[in-house]
């Protein structure tokens, strides 16, 4: 008498199913934790970007005309790239007050549309 091989119909579905279940219980957290890896990274690079304009400010009392401008005087080696938006373009360029000198950048926004993981829009961080 001759053994088959090989896995029956019901062994493979029991397999897929437990699959199924594990999946459905990872892929829901794995997509937060990348929310929450991009938020992380926006706030970084936020900050590194305000320090150069600060930096910017410092040495020549104004404010640089473009983010172009702090990458060709070194203040940054590259134009970040927006992690929300996955665009160095969309960046919003906040003018500095009447009062606070020349230029044209003073601050940086995320062009993003929505809100955080934690509800507050991206645009106002």
């Amino acid at each position: 008498m001759r053994l088959p091989r090989g896995f029956t119909l019901i062994e493979l579905m029991v397999v897929m199913a437990i699959i199924a279940v594990l999946l459905t219980i990872a892929a829901p957290r794995y997509f937060h934790h990348l929310d929450r890896a991009r938020e992380a990274t926006l706030h970084q690079t936020l900050a590194v970007v305000r320090d150069a304009i600060d930096k910017f400010h410092g040495d020549t009392s104004n404010y640089p005309e473009s983010i172009e401008e702090l990458v060709s005087k070194r203040y940054l080696r590259a134009v970040p790239v927006d992690p929300i938006t996955d665009s160095a373009q969309t960046w919003v360029l906040l003018p500095p007050p009447a009062a606070n000198g020349s230029g044209k950048l003073w601050d940086l926004r995320s062009g993003a549309e929505g809100n955080s993981v934690g509800g507050t829009p991206y645009a106002e961080w």
